[in-house]
């Protein structure tokens, strides 16, 4: 053999070597690739996204989707990450900034579940408040063995108990303080617009100061109608901008699309600010992909947005939730919504 093949065998072997290790080693990053998108105002296997118990929903043709983010395994393998690096519709990360260091893969997507979860509840609250309905103490759930099994239920709003009006947290708490451990007391509730009593034996506080009804309650605008949201495999809080604008759409007076195909993405919060979210430029990928002509853009994520910009589709920059209507209206007029 001559010495130029002898060389050359032993660099093919090698390549094989490193091809091989390449494929089978991982490397601390994960790819996030643009994920699945939902219409709000749609279904899912038949199924509306936002259910509306109480009232008709509105009838309604334009699309106002959210967006999401695609996420792979840990530990990719070295050709992975460096087939990533060079596709402009993948994001190679490091893996602590998707699953943070002491948790499982499994925590991590429990964890933004429940964060997905939170942002329904903030979504339902910022929209019920643009309508305008009062605040009041809402039922969020039952305790276990809770003495209103059967006759609370999540949605109730709490009147008063007792004979006292209970309009908000510190009100009930006092009330309850005032009533020994034991006592049946009427407690009165609004569902779905429809007034009621239920006489319900309290459960002694844990302190031994007064009593429990066995809710979880939280303060949020209440209406005669409730709102359940039904997006399976979705984690994070980033749909509740969008989530908030479907409800506006389905029980508002406003067709806030006029027909159009509108995306996008963003937190909110129950006073109605839009917060900031991860992988905003891969959301944009598939806003693009359905056809969306404009995609609302958190203003703290306008920076990343512009560097990626979508052919066709028009970025508006939104900081709350009236920005967001604003851009909206300006949609529907054919006017250029504030831009990034």
């Amino acid at each position: 053999m001559t010495r130029r093949m002898a060389v050359l065998s032993v660099g093919v072997v090698l390549l094989v070597v490193f091809g091989v290790l390449g494929a089978a080693v991982p490397v601390p990053y994960v790819a996030q690739v643009p994920g699945p998108t939902f219409n709000t105002l749609g279904e899912v296997d038949g199924e509306p996204i936002i259910r509306v118990e109480g009232r008709e929903r509105n009838e309604t043709e334009g699309e106002l989707t959210l967006t999401t983010v695609g996420v792979s395994r840990a530990g990719l393998s070295l050709v992975e990450a460096v087939q990533g690096w060079f596709d402009s519709e993948v994001s190679v990360v490091p893996e602590e900034t998707v699953y943070p260091p002491g948790r499982t893969e499994e925590e991590t997507r429990d964890a933004n579940r429940q964060a997905f979860l939170t942002s329904e509840e903030a979504a339902e609250a910022a929209a019920l408040a643009e309508l305008g309905y009062p605040v009041k103490v809402v039922v969020r759930g039952l305790s276990e063995d809770s003495p209103a099994e059967g006759q609370l239920q999540e949605g109730d709003a709490i009147e008063g108990v007792d004979g006292r009006p209970t309009p908000d947290l510190a009100t009930l708490d006092a009330v309850l303080a005032s009533v020994p451990g034991g006592t049946t007391v009427p407690v009165a509730y609004t569902r779905l617009g429809q007034p009621g009593t239920a006489a319900i034996t309290t459960r002694p506080a844990e302190d031994g100061a007064g009593s429990l009804l066995g809710v979880l309650v939280r303060e949020q605008p209440a209406a005669p109608f409730d709102v359940d949201i039904a997006v399976e495999d979705v984690g994070g809080p980033s749909a509740g901008l969008m989530l908030t604008l479907g409800i506006l759409d389905l029980v508002g007076d406003t067709d806030l699309t006029g027909g159009g195909r509108v995306a996008g993405t963003g937190t909110i919060d129950a006073n109605g600010k839009v917060g900031p979210i991860g992988g905003i430029q891969l959301k944009m990928i598939a806003a693009e992909e359905i056809g969306a002509e404009m995609f609302l853009v958190p203003a703290d994520n306008c920076a990343d947005a512009l560097a990626a910009p979508q052919p066709g589709l028009t970025l508006a920059r939104v900081s709350d939730l009236d920005a967001a209507l604003t851009a909206l209206e300006d949609f529907r007029a054919g006017r250029t919504p504030q831009p990034c």
